[in-house]
């Protein structure tokens, strides 16, 4: 049984006027930002699991990390774009909001980072960057996340494209959609995580560390 969008939608939380305001700008500016039952989604995962630290892969203009921040009103945020005009964006957005004491903000390729700066574990790791290179990531970050904490991956169906036979999607992104495929077989396969896909927004896949 399929539920149409409307009835999905009923249940999208209110959401402030910056919060409003970032979803505009993304919509007019092209930037990706997670669909609303899908943060939704993730931000009541992140409640239930209740992390007091989230390294965030993949910042756009904030919007996530700011979603993130307001829900957890405990919880402090490391978030890494590589990108600098939406970097620009992020933090101007974020200095307008009450959370931006707990938001920090890292310019650089995520595959660049030196890790060992952090010093400490996170709780939850959210890999929202280049989906190709998912895998790198997952392998780069997730020995910073100790047991019992949580990986959480968006946009596993890649607008449906991950669904298709690699001879139907487009060339250009053909490379990308094998990498995704490739990844999302070994990740399932790891001993080590509990993982599950959610058919939400553009698909969030989850990783319980054992």
């Amino acid at each position: 049984m399929e539920f149409s969008k409307e009835y999905i939608e009923s249940f999208i939380q209110p959401r402030n006027e910056l919060l409003i305001e970032m979803e505009t700008y993304a919509k007019e500016h092209h930037v990706p930002i997670m669909q609303l039952p899908a943060i939704d989604a993730l931000i009541q995962l992140l409640r239930i699991q209740n992390p007091s630290k989230i390294l965030e892969i993949g910042t756009a203009i904030g919007y996530s990390a700011l979603r993130m921040a307001t829900a957890l009103p405990h919880c402090k945020v490391v978030t890494v774009e590589r990108d600098h005009e939406r970097l620009q964006a992020a933090k101007q957005f974020i200095a307008r909001s009450e959370a931006a004491n707990r938001i920090t903000i890292i310019e650089s390729d995520a595959l660049e980072v030196d890790v060992e700066k952090f010093q400490s574990t996170f709780d939850a790791v959210f890999i929202d960057a280049a989906k190709g290179q998912n895998m790198r990531f997952f392998e780069k970050y997730s020995p910073l996340v100790p047991s019992g904490g949580v990986l959480y991956i968006d946009n596993m169906y890649m607008h449906g494209l991950s669904n298709l036979d690699i001879k139907e999607v487009p060339r250009r992104k053909r490379t990308m959609i094998r990498n995704l495929k490739t990844f999302t077989e070994w990740v399932m396969q790891r001993p080590e995580y509990d993982s599950t896909f959610f058919p939400i927004g553009d698909g969030l896949l989850i990783c319980l560390k054992r």
